[in-house]
Formats: structure tokens, C-alpha cells, sequence
């Protein structure tokens, strides 16, 4: 059976300029050569601004993390969540209930289906009486028909 090497810390980023990562190295890289270009367009007190600002802006971008997930893409998921329409599962309906009056019989007038007993009476009579319920179980229309063969047979 032959062994495999099992790849370890997938989850790092390589290593591409000295400490830095390729994304890290881009955002402080695009920040810097934006900042070159304004330092010949705007005058001084100008430019200082704005490169503490780009800076800034870039070194948040290359390494800050919060849970574990860059600052790049949690702005991306921040932005999504505002651009996109957002479906909600459940609305509710206005929807009228209707109420039913229930009639309860009064104690006297309660009483069993037709043609069955109830299951208190049927309880007393297996209770005081030593005979099984007659009638209690219908038998079925083959098993009478080989009852009455049998007894025709046996004469």
C-alpha cells in the first residue's frame, strides 16, 4: 500500500515578496505608485494627506483580519449585502380566522353511536359476567359458508 504525503496549512498564503503575500504586496504596491504619481501633481501639504490616507487604506486592506477572514473580503461581503435584493422566505398574510361554536351535549343526553356500545359498558360487562361478548365481532361471509358445508357434509 503506498503512502501519500498529506498536504499541510493549505489555509497560509505563500510567501511572494520578503514577508508578504502577492495581494499584500498588491495593495501596498498600487497604494505606493498612486501616492508617486500624485507627489508630482499635487503640492505638498496635499499630497501628505492623501498618502497617510492611501496608506492607511492599504495596509488595512493587506493585513487586517477579523475572525479569521481578510478586511477585503468582508468589505465584499459588506458591499453584496447592501447591492443585492434580498428575498425574505416568510410574510405573513392577512388572513381572516374563522371561529366555529362548539355545542356541547348536556351530561344526560350523551350517548353512543347506533347499533354500538360503549366502551365503558362493554368494560363492566367483561367485569361482572363470565360469557364472552356475543355479537361483538361480525364473522365474515366465507367462514359461514364453510360452517353451514360442514354441518350439510356431516349428515
Amino acid at each position: 500500500m503506498s503512502q501519500f504525503q498529506v498536504p499541510q496549512f493549505i489555509e497560509t498564503e505563500t510567501k511572494i515578496v520578503g514577508p508578504l503575500t502577492l495581494k499584500q504586496f498588491l495593495y501596498i504596491g498600487v497604494a505606493s505608485l498612486i501616492s508617486f504619481f500624485l507627489f508630482f501633481v499635487l503640492q505638498i501639504w496635499l499630497w501628505l494627506i492623501i498618502t497617510v490616507i492611501l496608506g492607511t487604506a492599504a495596509a488595512a486592506l493587506a493585513f487586517i483580519k477579523f475572525n479569521g477572514r481578510p478586511l477585503p473580503v468582508i468589505l465584499k461581503s459588506i458591499v453584496s449585502y447592501f447591492w443585492q435584493p434580498r428575498m425574505y422566505l416568510w410574510q405573513r398574510e392577512d388572513a381572516t380566522l374563522k371561529l366555529t361554536e362548539i355545542r356541547l351535549p348536556k351530561a344526560g343526553q350523551m350517548s353512543s353511536p347506533e347499533g354500538k356500545t360503549s366502551i365503558k359498558s362493554l368494560w363492566t360487562k367483561l367485569l361482572t359476567t363470565t360469557a364472552g361478548i356475543v355479537g361483538r365481532e361480525k364473522a365474515s361471509p366465507t367462514a359461514l359458508k364453510q360452517a353451514q358445508d360442514s354441518k350439510d357434509s356431516s349428515f
